[in-house]
């Protein structure tokens, strides 16, 4: 029996990531039957290419170096979210990105793609990289999911509206290839998801280039707000905010018991935590309901904030 869990945010949660891998290797005795690291997401800021959440910051090259090297020593891919639906023929050169793809260009990391311009683009020129079809896509009809599981993708993350169509899920032909996002923050069967994609993308394009040429000036998102007046109300969506709290209440939402239960007999073993827009406590929550046996939660809990302060990456006073 397998649980692969992919983890969010290998940048702005890298130490939480890390130490929680240390913490897996070392704590096993806490932990549900099966887990696993499959993978930790995300992007290196200020990437053009990313899409699914808006990231910002600056990273510079040491620093992707040293993420690339520790969770790769351990061997724990990083799986680029380079699923900008904005995309355009120019943006292909960007030379961020394609350093980035270069330094982690060694067999064991992995891009999730939406744009088929940079899907063929990373086939062409990085055939190393392990590439997954991103939810983001939104493939509903069952026939066209079950034909894009057929394709030469590595993993399919599965549209999370269809967490619980089980007619559907059922006869998807290789469902190990398939992940599941078990705590989809968005509002289930949301009409206007694809146009939230699309204004993440315009965002994230006009945060790259104006990075590009004032890396010490804030980026101005009022000012790209009256520029993209139509994406407005999609980059303001309060759903980004939910806790784990909030999340459980949602129909999409999948269970640790359903995960053991229904899902891993039916054939499924990758399973995706969202949060690169979490804060750090709201993150570990969704790590301890997830992977940890229910009776061994708050000793577990209580011993990771432990090993996460003694690692600087939170402040406890005892």
């Amino acid at each position: 029996m397998r649980a692969r869990f992919h983890l969010p945010d290998f940048a702005g949660h890298f130490k939480l990531n890390l130490v929680f891998a240390e913490f897996l290797a070392q704590r096993p005795e806490y932990f549900r039957e099966g887990v696993e690291i499959a993978s930790v997401f995300g992007s290196f800021p200020p990437s053009l290419w990313n899409g699914g959440r808006a990231q910002c910051g600056i990273c510079d090259k040491n620093f992707i170096r040293t993420v690339i090297r520790n969770f790769n020593e351990r061997g724990i891919p990083l799986r680029f979210t380079f699923t900008n639906p904005m995309l355009e023929k120019k943006h292909l050169s960007d030379n961020f990105c394609n350093m980035v793809l270069h330094l982690a260009d060694n067999g064991l990391n992995e891009v999730i793609v939406v744009s088929p311009l940079l899907e063929e683009y990373i086939r062409k020129n990085f055939p190393n990289y392990k590439i997954t079809s991103s939810t983001c896509k939104r493939i509903l009809n069952q026939e066209q999911l079950c034909a894009e599981v057929e394709k030469d993708y590595h993993i399919v993350v599965i549209d999370y509206d269809l967490n619980h169509d089980f007619d559907t899920l059922k006869k998807i032909p290789d469902k190990k290839k398939c992940e599941l996002l078990v705590n989809a923050s968005c509002n289930p069967e949301c009409p206007v998801r694809k146009e939230h994609y699309d204004a993440i993308g315009m965002q994230q394009i006009a945060y790259a280039n104006h990075m590009k040429k004032y890396s010490d000036v804030p980026f101005n998102i009022e000012n790209f707000k009256k520029n993209h007046p139509e994406a407005v109300k999609f980059i303001d969506c309060p759903c980004g905010e939910r806790t784990l709290f909030d999340v459980v209440k949602l129909k999409n939402h999948i269970t640790p018991d359903e995960i053991w239960n229904t899902y891993i007999p039916m054939g499924f073993e990758q399973f995706k935590i969202e949060g690169r827009s979490s804060g750090t406590l709201n993150l570990i929550e969704h790590y301890m309901y997830y992977m940890i046996k229910p009776e061994c939660k708050e000793q577990a809990r209580l011993e990771f904030m432990k090993w996460l302060s003694e690692n600087g990456v939170i402040t406890i006073n005892e």
